[in-house]
């Protein structure tokens, strides 16, 4: 199947000439390898690859990393570099006697286990990326811009971008973004993803929390998909799974550092002392929202119960990838008062906080943006406001407030 072309392309290849060891999280599956192993074959330089997902290598990774770096000389892609952090002791002695650009590039598919054995040993000599599933816009291949509520940007994004109607999206919602799916590599949908909720999740839950009950996990999981674009709960989480809360927070720190779930924080300061602190969840892949909810077609999915929650999921989580592709960290968050007033979305850019509203309608309301005022007492200035909705065409209800359809972003 044919390979789809990641946006973070260039800036591996950019951050490769400057820094002498590249670090790329993600969870598994979402193309980390395959990104930069197509990358190898376009350097020419004869890159070597080895994967300690080998227990071979592993093995010698933990008990001899001197001689595995020596067998496995640089430049070189070691691929699941968690599984063995004596390793970068030895890469930091390696980067300071050889002073290679791109001598290592390393993946990793347990985030915060990998960012302490980082911060450690190769602190000022890693450049770090998150490479999460599919964006929709590197599945049609439209070329990658950071979300911005720039209106000449949009104009121009509207001529290119072919119009999506809301079957269209709720199937790309229901689909999901992993590369294997999107590529057709894996045509069959239901067993992709149970196998990797068995196979993938599993193992390296194991690996991160020792024992656990897989089916009380999988309870949890599932808790968790069907309270996406929600406040955090960890009550209702905890009873729904069977466990306590403690473990609650514990599970959903896991699913945090695979990088499956993100958590976007409310929007706060001296100013708006009534906002709430509470975060909201969200999952990188509806797709995976979807299977674990038992949505049986992109059509149902679209009439039932979440489809409001997994819409907004689906915008939130793209622009957060619009971001992440571009090596650049997403200001995002949201705005909820002890009054239940609430703004979807804030983007913090410029000196500015810029509000947008998600909605599930094709014709959007003027009073979807009276809420965007209630940011005017925040220290920094307003700026342009967007309803980011089903939308068929890019419009807007005056200056100052956008009407974005979400396939644009």
């Amino acid at each position: 199947m044919p390979y789809i072309a990641r946006h973070m392309e260039q800036k591996v290849l950019e951050l490769s000439r400057f820094f002498p060891a590249l670090l790329i999280t993600g969870p598994r599956q979402a193309g980390k390898t395959t990104m930069l192993k197509a990358l190898a074959g376009r350097e020419g330089i004869g890159r070597g690859y080895v994967s300690l997902d080998d227990l071979n290598e592993r093995d010698m990774a933990r008990n001899d990393p001197k001689l595995f770096l020596q067998l496995h000389r640089p430049p070189v892609l070691i691929d699941e570099v968690q599984y063995a952090p004596e390793l970068f002791t030895y890469i930091k002695i390696h980067v300071d006697e050889q002073q290679l650009p791109g001598g290592f590039w390393l993946t990793g598919s347990q985030i915060y286990r990998l960012m302490r054995g980082v911060q450690e040993s190769l602190a000022g000599r890693v450049a770090l990326l998150h490479l999460s599933p599919l964006s929709q816009r590197e599945i049609a291949g439209i070329p990658p811009r950071p979300f911005s509520v720039d209106f000449e940007a949009l104009l121009q994004d509207s001529r290119v971008i072919p119009p999506v109607s809301a079957p269209q999206l709720y199937e790309r919602i229901w689909k999901g973004c992993m590369p294997a799916l999107a590529s057709g590599a894996q045509p069959e949908r239901e067993i992709f993803y149970a196998s990797y909720l068995s196979t993938y999740i599993e193992r390296d839950v194991r690996e991160l929390s020792g024992g656990i009950d897989a089916l009380k996990f999988n309870r949890f999981v599932t808790s968790a998909a069907a309270r996406c674009a929600q406040l955090v709960n960890f009550s209702a989480l905890a009873e729904d799974a069977d466990i306590n809360v403690q473990t609650a927070k514990a599970w959903l720190d896991i699913l945090e550092a695979l990088g499956l779930v993100f958590l976007l924080h409310p929007y706060s300061n001296n100013v708006l002392k009534r906002t709430i602190r509470t975060p909201k969840l969200y999952f990188y892949d509806t797709g995976l929202v979807c299977y674990l909810t038992r949505w049986s077609s992109a059509e149902v999915a679209e009439a039932g119960a979440m489809s409001g929650a997994l819409l907004e999921n689906f915008t939130v989580s793209e622009l957060v990838k619009s971001y992440q592709n571009a090596g650049a960290s997403p200001y995002l968050y949201f705005y909820r008062d002890r009054d239940a007033r609430e703004i979807d979305a804030l983007l913090e850019a410029d000196g500015k906080l810029f509000p947008l509203e998600i909605k599930k309608t094709a014709t959007p309301d003027k009073r979807l943006v009276r809420n965007f005022d209630m940011i005017e007492r925040s220290p920094l200035e307003r700026g342009t406001g967007a309803v980011l909705c089903l939308a068929q065409s890019f419009s807007a209800f005056d200056r100052e407030n956008l009407i974005v359809p979400v396939w644009m972003i």
